[in-house]
């Protein structure tokens, strides 16, 4: 929507910016881990882990601990056993929030979870309560510097893809969730440099949410997504450009 941002383009964003890599590792290193012991280490019939190893050399980690990660997962190495669950919720302004979480200790993370929704006026709700509300996507990136919008379309649109838009100097390319490996492959085939792959959630719709409910929701998501159990916190919320920018500017 013009003028307005969603909390997948605000994450984007704040991830492109985020310095605290050693955060980013840990997720990448537990997605890894999991991947492998869901559906073997080869990455050629194991698309999870192919997924979750192009997001490790995204963050420039290095290909040993790569290697270590899957073979946590796969028995080889000594390791925490994660387990995958996910948690629902509503925050301010009634935007529905969806968290996937790979944890340890499930108690510990779904009180830290209850937690932040009662700091920042939320409520974390039952199961099924806000899934309904999201879609599984693919999205994938490409650096506009030096590519045709035209020509990116065009060769994207004949393998799946479903729109194209312009953010921060980058198309975001969107597809539905089984086709993204094979854009990918595709677009690179064609020399497109491929930034980011990322399969996810994306809402059907969306909630306008604004004033103080919108400082709130932000400070929520924030903070859920710096917990360290939680790999992806995923909204419907949709907030005016221009009252984003006022709070970012409050928040400095």
């Amino acid at each position: 929507m013009s003028g307005h941002s969603r909390w997948s383009t605000i994450k984007r964003k704040k991830a492109a910016a985020d310095a605290k890599r050693g955060a980013v590792f840990t997720r990448v290193i537990k997605e890894i881990t999991v991947a492998a012991r869901l559906g073997g280490s080869d990455p050629d019939t194991n698309p999870r882990l192919r997924l979750a190893i192009s997001q490790a050399r995204t963050a420039n980690m290095p290909q040993a601990n790569i290697d270590r990660a899957i073979k946590k997962g796969t028995g080889e190495l000594p390791g925490v056993r994660y387990e995958s669950a996910v948690y629902e919720g509503y925050g301010p302004g009634g935007s529905a929030i969806l968290m996937d979480v790979l944890t340890d200790n499930k108690k510990r993370t779904v009180a830290d979870i209850r937690h932040l929704m009662s700091k920042y006026s939320g409520n974390l709700g039952e199961s099924g309560s806000v899934a309904w509300q999201f879609e599984n996507r693919g999205t994938l990136t490409v650096p506009a510097e030096g590519v045709e919008e035209d020509d990116l379309f065009e060769a994207a649109i004949d393998y799946g893809a479903e729109e194209i838009e312009i953010e921060d100097n980058q198309f975001v390319i969107s597809v539905p969730a089984e086709k993204v490996y094979e854009l990918q492959s595709m677009l690179e085939k064609q020399d497109f440099p491929v930034n980011s792959v990322e399969v996810g959630l994306e809402p059907t719709s969306t909630v306008q949410v604004t004033g103080s409910d919108a400082r709130q929701l932000l400070k929520l998501l924030d903070s859920l997504d710096d917990l360290e159990d939680i790999q992806k916190v995923y909204a419907n919320c949709d907030i005016a450009e221009d009252e984003l920018a006022s709070i970012n500017r409050t928040s400095v």
